[in-house]
């Protein structure tokens, strides 16, 4: 009964599931309301989730769901660092 520790879960900001921290990837608004990818998870500012998968991302892009939980404007390239990470990530 060792490993018994909870799995921190998270929501993701395009489909609403709830997934393991570890399959999600995190964008972060700072204070200057700058948005980014934020891969370590422990960036400083209000956080959501996106599942690691390129029609999540999509998903949100379409439907403005990162921008609505950050209440912050997304830039293009957030989206696009999204896919890139995914994407290397699939390649390991």
């Amino acid at each position: 009964m060792s490993n018994n520790r909870k799995i921190p879960l998270r929501k993701c900001a395009a489909t609403g599931d709830m997934l393991p921290k570890k399959e999600m990837i995190r964008i972060v608004r700072t204070k200057e309301g700058e948005v980014s990818v934020d891969l370590t998870g422990k960036k400083s500012g209000r956080g959501t989730y996106v599942s690691k998968s390129e029609d999540a991302v999509e998903k949100a892009r379409k439907q403005h769901s990162i921008e609505h939980q950050l209440g912050a404007k997304v830039p293009e390239q957030v989206y696009e660092d999204l896919l890139h990470a995914i994407r290397r990530e699939a390649i390991k």
